[in-house]
């Protein structure tokens, strides 16, 4: 499977060179474009008053007015109600809802056609996490969905695209994109099924840890997790001789796929720039050598295992991931 790629980190290949003139009524009927600023147009649009709102509890309104190229995934009225259900915005803490918000922030202009060429990948938002990192999020161009579209987090869908202003564009949104956690991040990209896949088997025994519950809690950790691809998977059973996951002989048992799962999972939010040049401990007590100039990870039995260096830093509220290309095992050499 392609593995996909962090494509926001080249968005100058991509960006779109947009010109806008102003000028007067002539004979060829040509009339006036007004643009206004990305916060004066989401207040001109009668479907973005709970933005408008929640922007100025939040005080971004004048951050917002006054920064340049921001892309703005603005959440309908709707998706502001399904949200808060029932819950008045004024009871929201304020602190809360700027990261909320800034989660909706992108600093950069980025019209729909540049998703739509690069069709999936990562980029930051303006919210925070761990260490004060800025969150990921995850973009794909999903033509096979139920409602084909452009979504963020795997669950926000694009309604309205496009919406040019003098300082960025807005894209209407269906829901509000909450603060991602490592799980969202392991759910969305399609590159990353088999780890989910493991995850579950793992919790269906007596797991050391709860796997989908860690991973899905925004209070946990943080963790750093390196996270196999699915080749990666395909490749270690091979490597083992094995089918797949079960407790038949022949397949990884989960209690086996605990023991694997727990050499990828690392205490702390450790991003790609912070990693040592040596000896990692992971959760479970084992031990991964670390080359951070070479990047890659050497496990206790001598295998080499490489980070994918255009998948590194996908930064969730509760840790930040690192795409590998190879499953780290257990054991020793000796």
């Amino acid at each position: 499977m392609k593995i996909i790629s962090k494509n926001f980190k080249l968005l100058a290949v991509f960006l779109m060179v947009l010109t806008f003139s102003a000028c007067s009524d002539d004979d060829d009927g040509t009339q006036n474009v007004t643009l206004l600023n990305v916060v004066d147009t989401a207040i001109a649009d009668s479907d973005l008053t709970s933005l408008v709102a929640a922007l100025q509890r939040a005080d971004l309104v004048d951050v917002l007015r006054n920064g340049d190229d921001w892309t703005i995934l603005a959440p309908t009225n709707q998706a502001f109600s399904d949200y808060l259900n029932g819950t008045a915005l004024e009871d929201v803490p304020v602190a809360t809802l700027r990261n909320l918000l800034l989660n909706h922030v992108i600093s950069a202009r980025i019209p729909s056609v540049t998703i739509t060429n690069a069709g999936s990948g990562y980029t930051n938002t303006n919210a925070t996490g761990p260490n004060d990192e800025f969150l990921s999020i995850y973009y794909e161009y999903d033509t096979e969905a139920t409602e084909a579209g452009v979504y963020f987090n795997g669950a926000s869908r694009v309604e309205q695209a496009d919406i040019f202003a003098t300082n960025g564009v807005i894209h209407i949104i269906d829901e509000v994109i909450e603060l991602p956690t490592i799980a969202t991040f392991a759910t969305t990209n399609p590159a990353l099924e088999t780890l989910v896949v493991a995850l579950q088997y793992a919790d269906t025994e007596s797991p050391t840890v709860p796997y989908i519950t860690t991973v899905s809690d925004a209070t946990a950790g943080p963790y750093t997790v390196f996270a196999p691809t699915n080749d990666a998977f395909a490749n270690v059973l091979v490597e083992l001789d094995l089918t797949g996951f079960g407790e038949d002989e022949g397949e990884l048992n989960a209690a086996t796929t605990d023991a694997v799962l727990l050499m990828h999972i690392v205490n702390g939010n450790i991003q790609s720039s912070a990693l040592p040049n040596g000896d990692i401990t992971t959760i479970g007590s084992g031990v991964i050598t670390a080359d951070n100039t070479a990047f890659t990870l050497t496990d206790g039995l001598d295998r080499e295992i490489g980070i994918v260096t255009s998948l590194v830093d996908i930064q969730a509220v509760n840790g930040v991931v690192h795409v590998v290309d190879t499953v780290i095992r257990p054991g020793n050499a000796d």
